[in-house]
């Protein structure tokens, strides 16, 4: 009996040994690629590569969802806001903040190690939204990648959580900001920045994943000489370049068969267009970069503001679908801009298809579609004589992701619906900080909502069904599933569910604070269950809920009752 019981723990011993092996083997850049193929795991951002943000499971469907209920929560120790996705592998959940790192038990929410972020406690004077992350705990060959708000790149181990690298890519005291996950594309981990806003140049970089050594650097602003350097001031403002925004700070996508990274960049800094001399394009801010992985060579580009002097951020993820036009299959980028413009592009060339409006847009009329170029109105010239004017949109979205329906074509989104009051203003370049030339404030049309729950046909423009917000603007992601639900948040709180068919609310649950980060979906042991993080962050939700909404992160599981 006593040999039998010696056995009998060598047994459970291996099994537990075994049972963590399988949890900290080594993810392949197949399981990148295959993302969605095993519902087990999700483990890239945006839902695959393609950043569709949608499921094909459907356990949970309209006729059943009013049963979903929370089976476990777990804090995420921080109060500066919960931005970024969770990854899952082999029953693990990764979650990343600007503070935290957390490995979770995907079936309990037990913590399997958390490690701390470190970074220098200076860099909050140039992050006007604090320490944040976007985009999702980026795993790959045993490794999660993040950044720092410091502006380093870091590498962990997945098993234990303890640093394997960090390198360093640039001074946060000139307006660098990592507040952007990294992603892993054909091999290396490509990583952009923050810092439009306050001095940065922009570029994007790739690192060897086993090293953390610097591969490829491609800068987002030409210097003189290069290819698009024509584009500013050559006598004016000779050095306008230097500390001329343009940063990547959200998500990339990727298309693994034409081997392209698509990289959003940022506005021109300042925006007052006179400290940039001759008013030319101000390539490449405000743009869509496609990027090859191993090398960072620019493959084409397309810019969506030339010479950008609204503040309109062109870094929204890009979703990657192939869709009928005209009888062809094409491969084509589909992206929701904060300018207020929808627009569809072939992502093999970066030829525009389709733009059109899904805001009120007071600063064009539209997108020609010859030139790719925006049809201008007046609003630009008469800011420029020293008017206040209403920019309308003051930002279309709020840096959330779409989701892109394959069965049904349809796009949906969360629109803000809200103007600027703008007045560029004189401009003194200091380094490093958040000036920007111009005086504004927000304004949301009395009598009308703050948003929209929205469905569109992105190729046509036709709005399928509208939604209105009346508290708050929605800055959730959304994430669509064959069961016919629409999964996003709200900044008061409340996670939903929407009827993919009409936008009417069938379900919700009230989180301890605002939901701003997109959801998931998963099975472990043949069951569905959606991931969210809750906890109200970022500057424009800070803005605007907060005096209303308490802060706190913590991580929401829900599945169906039985």
């Amino acid at each position: 009996m006593k040999n039998s019981g010696v056995d009998m723990k060598k047994k459970v011993l291996a099994a537990v040994l075994c049972s963590w092996c399988t949890v900290a083997s080594a993810q392949t850049a197949d399981e990148l690629v295959a993302n969605g193929k095993n519902p087990d795991n999700v483990t890239t951002f945006g839902m695959g590569y393609d950043l569709k943000q949608y499921s094909a499971l459907k356990q949970i469907d309209k006729s059943n969802v009013k049963r979903l209920v929370p089976v476990w929560t777990t804090s995420l120790a921080n109060d500066l806001g919960e931005l970024a996705q969770p990854t899952v592998y082999n029953g693990v959940m990764y979650v990343v903040n600007g503070n935290w790192t957390f490995a979770l038990d995907v079936e309990t929410g037990r913590q399997i190690w958390r490690t701390p972020v470190s970074y220098d406690r200076g860099s909050l004077r140039v992050a006007s939204n604090g320490a944040i992350m976007r985009g999702p705990a980026t795993i790959y060959n045993g490794k999660l990648f993040r950044e720092t708000l410091d502006a380093h790149v870091v590498a962990l181990d997945m098993k234990t959580g303890k640093e394997v690298w960090k390198t360093k890519y640039a001074d946060w005291k000139e307006g660098y900001k990592g507040v952007v996950a990294p992603i892993v594309a054909n091999g290396v981990v490509l990583a952009g920045h923050g810092g439009s806003d306050s001095t940065a140049r922009g570029f994007v970089a790739g690192y060897d994943p086993d090293t953390g050594k610097e591969l490829w650097r491609t800068w987002t602003i030409p210097e003189p000489g290069q290819p698009g350097s024509e584009t500013w001031p050559q006598k004016t403002k000779p050095e306008a370049w230097k500390n001329g925004g343009g940063t990547a700070w959200q998500y990339m996508s990727y298309d693994p068969q034409l081997d392209l990274v698509y990289v959003g960049t940022g506005n021109a800094q300042p925006y007052n267009p006179q400290y940039r001399g001759d008013g030319g394009d101000a390539l490449y801010t405000s743009s869509i970069l496609a990027l090859k992985p191993k090398t960072g060579q620019m493959a084409w580009y397309y810019q969506y503001v030339p010479n950008d002097s609204y503040d309109y951020d062109s870094t929204a993820e890009s979703t990657l679908a192939d869709v009928r036009i005209a009888g062809q299959m094409r491969k084509v980028l589909i992206n929701a801009h904060k300018n207020g413009f929808l627009y569809v592009i072939d992502r093999t060339n970066g030829k525009l298809i389709a733009a059109n409006p899904f805001v009120k847009t007071s600063w064009a009329t539209s997108i020609d579609l010859k030139t790719g170029r925006p049809v201008l109105t007046d609003l630009l010239d008469r800011a420029m004589k020293g008017e206040t004017v209403r920019l309308d949109p003051a930002r279309a979205t709020n840096a959330t992701l779409t989701a892109f329906n394959p069965k049904t074509g349809l796009l949906f989104l969360n629109p803000w619906n809200q103007a600027r009051l703008m007045k560029f203003v004189p401009y003194t370049m200091e380094l490093g900080s958040l000036e920007t030339g111009i005086q504004s404030t927000f304004d949301t049309p009395k009598g009308e909502p703050a948003g929209y729950h929205q469905a569109m046909d992105p190729l046509t423009g036709k709005v399928v069904w509208q939604t209105p917000l009346t508290d708050f603007a929605s800055s959730a992601g959304l994430l669509a599933t064959d069961g016919g639900l629409l999964f996003t948040g709200l900044l008061t709180g409340e996670f939903i569910a929407l009827d993919q068919d009409t936008g009417k609310r069938v379900w919700q649950f009230k989180t301890g604070s605002s939901v701003n980060a997109p959801p998931i979906t998963y099975t472990h042991k043949g069951k569905q269950y959606v991931t969210v993080l809750s906890g109200r962050g970022g500057s424009n939700p800070t803005r605007f809920a907060g005096p209303h909404v308490p802060s706190g992160g913590a991580v929401w599981t829900f599945a169906l009752m039985d």
